[in-house]
């Protein structure tokens, strides 16, 4: 581990925006009126946010050069600590958070020009945004286990205010099922943690490393397995909570469809795999002191039951945003699938399809803010035609759908290919055939959407013409992410995905540098697979 300021830097862009733009008296007061009708304080909050959403990507990169070069960065005594497997989920706050980040500012315009949202809400708006970058960062960097639990609590904080921006009925009783679930829920993970931090604090030398996962992860072994067994089933409800895992998800379709459609963006994309990072955390400790077969059974049993509820309630569901929201727990639940499958491809699998989903995700959120903002409903039995009325938003939906459905060339069907070879190489057939079942019920609800939505006839008193490029520039960049990934996963994210992997086989916090075609060892299995990657795609064949 390299002693780095990077880590510090990192949170304090952020947090420094969320304050100046929240809490300074003269800016709180005086700003407001001013906006209210002059536009040039309006470019002056815009120019702030994009500011710290660039510093956020800019940083965010610095850091993930260094880990893919080999070095896992820490900073005061250990507590920052951002290694391959945190790198992963750093890396989808920079690029998500940068371009959700500015594909707002056209967003957030239209809403003020339609009276959506006064002078002051957009202040809010941008002062909340930067905090939630920071909140969800903090989750990502922490090596404390109790400060993971803190960063997971405050992303509810950073995003409740955005969940109920507009200050509707429907928005603010969103925002309110959302704290309170969250809030509820999460604390069972702190349950869980205060439980491995005692047993830690008897068994370590050094009562003060209980609370770092790095020493934690290195004693594993030693822990009491009654004790992290409780934990981890804590762990799993609490965080599970936030991650949308079925049976704690009933806050995230109300959150998702009520919030500005870029923030519906980075909940879906980045929020609920920043509590999933939590979960692998506990996971990996779990795994060193009882073995894998417990949190295999609970991880592929709730992990069925989310894609397997989901994909129904998915195909019902008449709402755009609510329609997604529930493709998200989908999603969520096979990535979990993927981690309880275990193994070097499973594992591997599960991190390439948390990246892929929060690219993809994010791209459809924001078109559907494109289609809200032309249609001024998410009511799919009102939205008709959508590649008539504005080609550029039709065509990133149709994308959209392909890429969510699994289709190739789109890197959805990277990852879900590499799950299902995973699950049957582990010989989970079944668990597989079910899966596969499910997801052809959100197959047909999304050919169904492109059949009546995109493609059906569009109303005679709609004008045609897309909406603005600030709208869609963010978007094409989106867009081709999710193509690139599908052809060909960069060697770069290639060799993160493997280090990562071997973090969490290996319980390792020291990165391993290898070739997209090596294969990572499996530690305390007597057979090893490959997880390799060639040109995106897995090898065909599993050697055992």
């Amino acid at each position: 581990m390299v002693p780095s300021i990077i880590p510090p830097l990192l949170l304090i862009g952020p947090l420094a925006v969320a304050l100046f733009l929240l809490t300074l008296p003269w800016f709180r007061e005086s700003l407001p009126d001013a906006m209210a009708s002059d536009h040039t304080s309006v470019r002056l909050l815009e120019r702030i946010h994009l500011g710290s959403i660039a510093y956020v990507f800019i940083l965010s990169m610095v850091a993930l050069a260094e880990v893919i070069a080999g070095s896992s960065l820490t900073s005061f005594g250990d507590w920052l600590f951002i290694d391959p497997l945190g790198a992963i989920f750093m890396m989808l706050i920079g690029v998500v958070g940068l371009l959700t980040g500015v594909y707002s500012i056209g967003y957030i315009r239209h809403d003020v020009e339609a009276g959506l949202l006064d002078a002051g809400k957009v202040r809010v708006y941008y002062g909340f945004f930067s905090l939630f970058l920071f909140t969800m960062l903090l989750a990502v960097t922490a090596n404390n286990i109790i400060m993971m639990w803190a960063a997971i609590e405050a992303t509810t904080l950073g995003s409740a205010f955005l969940v109920g921006l507009y200050g509707q009925k429907s928005s603010l009783e969103a925002a309110w099922k959302y704290v309170i679930i969250c809030t509820v829920g999460v604390a069972f993970g702190l349950y869980g943690t205060v439980l491995v931090f005692s047993n830690a604090a008897d068994v370590l030398a050094d009562p003060h490393q209980a609370v770092l996962w790095t020493a934690l992860v290195g004693h594993a072994a030693e822990l009491d397995p009654m004790l992290v067994k409780l934990a981890f089933v804590f762990a799993l409800i609490g965080f599970g909570t936030k991650a949308g895992i079925f049976p704690m998800h009933a806050w995230l379709p109300d959150a998702h469809s009520e919030a500005p459609s870029p923030v519906s963006g980075l909940l879906s994309g980045v929020l609920l795999k920043c509590a999933l990072l939590i979960v692998i955390r506990f996971y990996v400790i779990t795994v060193g002191t009882v073995g894998i077969a417990f949190p295999q059974m609970l991880l592929l049993t709730l992990g069925v039951l989310s894609v397997g509820v989901s994909s129904l309630l998915f195909f019902v569901q008449q709402d755009l945003k609510r329609k997604l929201a529930y493709s998200s727990i989908e999603n969520v639940g096979l990535i979990v699938v993927a981690l309880g499958i275990g193994g070097p491809l499973g594992i591997a699998a599960a991190l390439l399809h948390s990246i892929n989903h929060s690219f993809t995700k994010a791209l459809f959120f924001c078109s559907s803010g494109n289609v809200l903002m032309k249609y001024g409903t998410r009511d799919l039995r009102s939205v008709k035609g959508i590649l008539r009325v504005a080609p550029v938003t039709g065509l990133l939906m149709m994308g959209c759908a392909l890429a969510l459905a699994g289709f190739p060339p789109f890197n959805i069907f990277v990852s879900e290919f590499m799950v299902f070879m995973a699950g049957l190489n582990e010989g989970y057939v079944w668990v597989m055939l079910l899966c596969a079942l499910f997801l052809c019920v959100t197959i047909a609800g999304l050919v169904k959407m492109v059949a009546d939505s995109v493609l059906g006839k569009s109303p005679e008193t709609m004008a045609k013409g897309d909406v603005g490029w600030r709208a869609l520039a963010p978007l094409a960049v989106l867009f081709v992410l999710v193509l690139t990934m599908g052809f060909a996963v960069p060697t770069p994210v290639s060799n993160l995905i493997q280090q990562a992997t071997a973090v969490v086989l290996n319980g390792d916090s020291r990165p391993v540098v290898a070739a997209p075609w090596q294969s990572i060892p499996t530690v305390g299995k007597a057979d090893t697979a490959s997880a390799a990657l060639v040109g995106g795609l897995p090898q065909t064949e599993i050697s055992k």
